[in-house]
């Protein structure tokens, strides 16, 4: 049995090119890939500059927690958590099964699960009546 060994720097090239890969992958805007859910109607939920995937929520044992942007994590506040959109951007957030919707500003980072686009806070999570289910699908938008 013949065993390959990568020399040191095609290694690293390797293991640089899987990285970069994987980043794509990690921040593409379509979280579920393919085209974007659409209603009965066949009318598309979500534009084709919204992200889709999967929202969370912070628990409410996190209060008075940094967040990545420093500021303390206030459950009654409308904030979120997002990989890769600036501190402060406010966005809305629309639960794709039920059409509620929510705005938040993003104040820090995360969810780093597969899937998910958004954690948002206690207060936010209430709104889109999220609580029991724990994980819905919804669409981001930013730019408003």
């Amino acid at each position: 049995m013949t065993v390959t060994v990568f020399p040191p720097m095609l290694r690293h090239k390797v293991a640089f090119f899987f990285a970069t890969i994987s980043t794509v992958v990690a921040c593409s805007p379509r979280e579920h890939g393919g085209r974007p859910p659409e209603n009965q109607g066949g009318q598309a939920l979500c534009s084709s500059t919204d992200q889709y995937g999967k929202a969370s929520y912070y628990s409410d044992r996190l209060a008075g927690h940094a967040t990545a942007s420093g500021a303390p994590y206030e459950p009654h506040a409308f904030t979120a958590a997002h990989r890769t959109l600036r501190f402060g951007t406010v966005v809305e957030v629309v639960r794709l099964d039920s059409g509620a919707r929510v705005r938040v500003r993003i104040n820090d980072r995360g969810p780093f699960k597969a899937g998910r686009v958004i954690d948002l806070s206690s207060r936010a999570a209430d709104v889109l009546r999220m609580k029991r289910a724990g994980v819905v699908d919804v669409c981001v938008r930013s730019g408003l």
